[in-house]
């Protein structure tokens, strides 16, 4: 997975909000993992984190580590209110990973007006205020 670099202005982002569910995708981010929630009877993928399978009602969860590949399924840039934590009004995106999970995450290093739904893209991950680091997605050449 890529490591975004430090900017020399110190991060704005706010703190992701870690449950018993999601714990252990925020710890992965701060490995800079990209970690979607398993099923271990059915082994069925989804996001965000649940305490049941929504396929088999399960209750035997695992995780697992993903490519970080995937598409921009659509997008919005919320203008009005402004967005808490960020500079500018960020991208926000339904991604589709290679893996057929679904998740909402931001789209950085691209302009709002280059942005359009199939855009390739790979996870990264920048720094919050208070030191942790959470999953963005960047443009790149080609998915692989």
């Amino acid at each position: 997975m890529m490591q975004s670099s430090q900017t020399s202005a110190p991060p704005i982002r706010p703190d992701p909000i870690s449950t018993r569910d999601s714990a252990f995708f925020w710890e992965g981010a701060e490995r800079g993992e990209l970690l979607i929630q398993q099923c271990e009877q059915c082994r069925r993928l989804w996001h965000p984190p649940r305490p049941m399978c929504p396929q088999c009602h399960s209750v035997k969860m695992g995780h697992t580590r993903v490519s970080g590949r995937g598409t921009v399924y659509s997008w919005i840039v919320p203008v009005h209110p402004p967005a808490f934590g960020f500079a500018a009004p960020p991208v926000v995106a339904l991604i589709d990973l290679d893996e057929g999970v679904r998740l909402v995450s931001n789209v950085v290093g691209v302009a709002p007006e280059a942005m359009r739904n199939d855009i390739a893209v790979m996870v990264d991950f920048e720094p919050t205020q208070g030191g942790k680091r959470v999953p963005v997605f960047r443009p790149c050449e080609e998915k692989a």
